[in-house]
């Protein structure tokens, strides 16, 4: 069984006999060094080599990474051997860095033009970057489109303001406050995806104000490791399951002799952050796919007794309250984040129209008061509805 938890956040348990604690990771938690040493640790129990049956010839493997993308990355594949397996692990580890550093909006990279040089030449120059950067845009876009466009990678300056009072508020909870609503609304007429301009020819990204800015954040994980994932597979991997901050891609099936599907667990919203196997809401069984949730319970502040999530709503400039959190099957890790947050700013009749008007999606939704409605084609992949790791 391998179990996998909410939006920024990464967990992972695979074939671990008895009460063993999921393993979760809170991004910009001040905890988080702290859970990051007791997953690995937790990893080093891990069984790896050939299931106890003698069935299969394909050995088991685990290792993490914890240096991309603000969160760990935790791997289990299915080699023949250790040498191929390092071989597929460290090229998955230098792909995620590269892109990593390609996407990140905080931080410069001497010889890199990133999102962040793109957000810094705002107003001022065209920036050439590599085509990682364009094709991530072009896919933001295009999805943007396909779902309304409530997932806009251009509302970068109204949620560095969301982030600004969120990070205050992690050093000083009691003086926490919401932005002020005349900041968000001056900060939303510098968002307007359409201006930001992408020239193919001369590999070039300019957005003609300086206040603007982009924030690939509800994308930029999911569609890394789709594109490294895709990349194994082309050299041959076979059967893997990837944990990348909720981010779940599975290939293939586990090669152990013993289950034909992987068994992704949902958390339950109101599970602590260290939950056990107890807190797991649902348990979805898949072969090769993508698994993504967006939830309220992790990048959070209290204000006045009342949660501030991440989640941004763009009508509204404040976070979406419709769920506490929602959960995508899609066939690619890249549309699985992005619809995750898509159904998640929606009301219910509009999320279900919208993922029901889509192929290849299938969804969760956990209500304010707990209640779970999912569409049919998920309900048939749901441990409590009968589905088992086995094909039917």
């Amino acid at each position: 069984m391998t179990y996998a938890c909410g939006d920024s956040v990464g967990c992972l348990r695979e074939n671990i006999p008895g009460p063993v604690p999921v393993i979760c990771v809170l991004v910009g938690d001040l905890m988080r060094v702290l859970i990051l040493i007791l997953a690995a640790v937790m990893l080093l129990f891990l069984p790896s080599g050939c299931n106890s049956s003698g069935e299969s010839s394909y050995n088991r493997y685990t290792e993490s990474i914890f240096d991309t993308f603000d969160t760990l990355v935790q791997v289990v594949i299915y080699a023949e051997s250790e040498e191929e397996f390092r071989e597929y692990f460290s090229a998955l580890h230098d792909r995620l860095k590269e892109l990593h550093r390609l996407y990140d909006i905080y931080n410069s990279y001497e010889g890199i033009n990133n999102v962040k040089t793109i957000n810094d030449n705002a107003g001022i120059r065209p920036v050439e970057v590599e085509q990682e950067i364009i094709d991530l845009i072009n896919f933001s876009r295009q999805w943007s489109d396909k779902t309304g466009g409530n997932v806009n990678i251009a509302l970068g300056p109204v949620l560095e303001i969301w982030h600004f009072y969120r990070q205050e508020a992690l050093f000083d909870p009691e003086n926490a406050q919401l932005p002020p609503m005349e900041d968000l609304l001056e900060a939303n007429l510098y968002t307007d995806l359409d201006r930001v301009l992408v020239d193919e020819e001369n590999m070039t990204v300019f957005m003609p104000e300086r206040e603007m800015s982009l924030d690939v954040g509800a994308v930029a994980k999911g569609y890394a490791l789709q594109l490294a994932v895709d990349e194994l597979i082309q050299n041959g991997l076979e059967s893997a399951i990837i944990s990348a901050g909720g981010n779940i891609r599975t290939v293939g099936s586990p090669k152990d002799g013993e289950r034909d599907l992987w068994g992704i667990g949902i958390r339950d919203p109101d599970a602590s952050v260290m939950a056990g196997t107890e807190d797991i809401l649902d348990v979805i069984y898949l072969e090769s796919g993508s698994v993504d949730t967006s939830g309220d319970y992790q990048r959070y502040y209290i204000v006045d007794g009342e949660m501030a999530h991440h989640i941004i709503d763009p009508n509204t400039l404040m976070p979406a309250n419709y769920y506490r959190a929602v959960t995508v099957v899609a066939n690619g890790s890249g549309p699985a984040d992005f619809m995750s947050t898509a159904l998640f700013l929606l009301p219910y009749e509009e999320s279900l129209a919208l993922v029901e008007s889509l192929e290849d999606f299938e969804a969760l939704w956990v209500m304010p008061d707990g209640e779970v409605r999912t569409t049919v084609g998920m309900e048939q992949k749901l441990r409590s509805h009968g589905a088992t790791n086995t094909r039917q």
